[in-house]
């Protein structure tokens, strides 16, 4: 086999980034297309040259050897499973899912079956992201005990508003902007870090949504099992050019980045195997600001796991690891619920006794109204 043949299951937004990320890889080739938005899947098809289908089983029978998982969040344990006992190979959008027990039943599934598996985190394969990673392993910057990260995306005020889409919610977007946002962060900075010992949020809501729809501002501190400290900062509502930040602090060193800058790392290093000793230096890195990083992290995150089916290798990035970015979702969520800092062992053990679907319900209840002291103005 010379290339992978991928079936696509949703078609909206995200899909255009997957479509130019993968442009002229010879190892991809995109031929099919299911949707239950007639409209979305006629407009992919016609400019991608796919077949659709309306029906998931004619869908799943068909000649392809993998599937693209684009849809709302909600549906994405029942699609997965479904593809890994039809016998395909699924690259499946993030979050993984809404719950740990989701999340379980994906990985067992999908072990069963015998196919590859990873969830499509962009953020693992942006090439800035690589090299803050290596930098770290490599001790550049010391001992990381100190950071802060920013995760940004502007949306339109009826993604909050209307109760009727699922975006945001509660019951089928797993929660606000921490799910949605957030869990790029968390799974980016467990891939850096290791393991979080404990978190505490803030959860807010800046416009006043319907009760069935999760918070549109939060911030969340974790500390790691390093004893590392970091903050994360969400939002949706915030008007600034859409990038990603994180700062973090080492002891001997400093890594700066913002996905909007040309070149998005800056570096501080004392170490004496730095390429620049005891000055902020930029490396060279292939970037570029929104929506370039999309295209170019989506298509490495494409590509890499064509490859692993074509070589038969297990993706480096587990479901596993991307279970633990929804835990960390969880465990932010679990604190809010709590007032106070909540660590994994009370995560574990609502894991393991009542399921972690409880902690979504009744969290509108301790998200703050902040919007009852804010005018906002056009």
């Amino acid at each position: 086999m010379d290339f992978v043949k991928f079936g696509i299951i949703g078609t909206g937004a995200v899909w255009g980034y997957h479509r130019l990320g993968a442009k002229n890889n010879p190892k991809i080739k995109f031929i099919s297309a299911y949707d239950t938005n007639e409209r979305n899947l006629n407009r992919a098809a016609k400019f991608s040259k796919l077949k659709t289908y309306s029906k998931l089983d004619d869908f799943f029978k068909s000649d392809i050897d993998a599937v693209l998982v684009m849809v709302p969040h909600y549906l994405h344990k029942d699609i997965v499973v479904a593809a890994a006992e039809a016998g395909k190979h699924v690259i499946c959008e993030k979050p993984m899912a809404t719950t740990l027990e989701e999340c379980d039943d994906m990985i067992t599934a999908t072990k069963k079956a015998g196919i590859k598996f990873m969830i499509a985190e962009n953020h693992r394969f942006l090439p800035a992201h690589q090299y803050i990673k290596d930098i770290i392993d490599r001790g550049l910057i010391g001992d990381v005990f100190f950071g802060r990260s920013y995760e940004g995306a502007f949306v339109t005020a009826d993604q909050f508003l209307d109760p009727n889409k699922w975006n945001f919610t509660y019951d089928k977007g797993g929660g606000g902007v921490v799910a949605d946002q957030g869990v790029h962060k968390f799974t980016f900075l467990n891939w850096l870090l290791g393991e979080v010992y404990s978190a505490q949020s803030w959860l807010g809501k800046a416009i006043n949504s319907p009760p069935n729809k999760g918070e549109d501002t939060a911030i969340v501190l974790l500390r790691y099992r390093s004893g590392a400290m970091i903050t994360v900062d969400i939002s949706s509502l915030t008007i600034h050019p859409l990038t990603n930040r994180t700062e973090l602090h080492g002891t001997k060193g400093t890594i700066l980045e913002d996905h909007s800058w040309e070149k998005p790392v800056q570096i501080f290093s004392s170490h004496l195997d730095a390429e620049v000793k005891g000055e902020f230096y930029s490396p060279t890195i292939e970037h570029g600001p929104f929506p370039k990083y999309y295209k170019i992290s989506m298509g490495y995150e494409d590509a890499y796991f064509a490859e692993c089916i074509l070589e038969d290798k297990t993706p480096e990035f587990t479901p596993e690891q991307a279970k633990q970015g929804v835990a960390i979702v969880l465990l932010s969520y679990l604190s809010a619920k709590k007032g106070d800092f909540a660590t994994m062992d009370d995560l574990m053990k609502i894991y393991n006794t009542i399921g972690t679907r409880s902690i979504l319900e009744g969290l509108d209840k301790v998200v703050k109204k902040n919007y009852e002291h804010i005018k906002w103005e056009l």
